[in-house]
């Protein structure tokens, strides 16, 4: 098998894939010498740039998984069933949006910055798979944490939280909106809070910008 042939077959897996396609899957497939993902996806954005395609290989959730380009967006739109797509009301976006930015979280922690109850929503955003359990809190009571899982990058579009805007470029967009700057800095991540995948330098986050 020469190295044409396995970029047509990562091609052709990436088209077949209804998840993100990864390193790992690439080599149980191949029985024998495993094509390197990332010079693959390489190789395949540059030939599609350079044929001017309408679609490119994107980093999403840890894998690689094919993109329409922004541009084409209102056309899909066109195209795509309401009923197909995400939809989540303003409660629970900003539910997500506090636990993706201060994960691990306890649904009291979470009720605390937006100030009412948020079981339901919780409950919610656990059927669509967006946030999961991730263990118990060691304080009073040992609360549940609430942590996103990989559907909820897939759905935003971004390879891992640190990805996602940060505080400061949120509260840059609302400069005339000091109520919505406070709100947005409820969500700065304390150290102790940090996610492992996020570095010092990505402390300063905002919220996820609602579609």
């Amino acid at each position: 098998m020469n190295l044409s042939e396995e970029i047509q077959i990562v091609e052709a897996l990436l088209f077949a894939s209804p998840n993100p396609l990864t390193q790992t899957r690439i080599n149980l497939i191949f029985e024998t010498n495993p094509p390197k993902l990332d010079d693959a996806v390489k190789e395949l954005n540059r030939h599609y740039e350079k044929a001017n395609r309408s679609f490119k290989i994107q980093r999403i959730a840890g894998g690689f998984q094919l993109t329409t380009l922004p541009e084409f967006d209102k056309w899909i739109k066109r195209m795509v069933d309401k009923s197909g797509k995400l939809a989540l009301s303003t409660a629970a976006m900003e539910t997500l949006s506090i636990i993706a930015y201060k994960q691990p979280i306890s649904r009291f922690n979470v009720e605390s910055i937006r100030g009412v109850d948020c079981s339901g929503v919780i409950k919610t955003l656990l059927s669509k798979s967006l946030v999961r359990i991730k263990g118990r809190d060691e304080g009073p009571g040992r609360p549940l944490l609430y942590a996103t899982t990989d559907k909820f990058l897939e759905n935003f579009g971004v390879n891992r939280i640190s990805d996602l805007p940060k505080l400061k470029e949120i509260a840059d967009l609302n400069d005339g909106d000091k109520a919505e700057k406070m709100k947005l800095m409820e969500l700065q991540l304390k150290p102790s809070e940090q996610p492992s995948d996020i570095s010092p330098d990505d402390l300063a986050t905002g919220a996820i910008a609602q579609t």
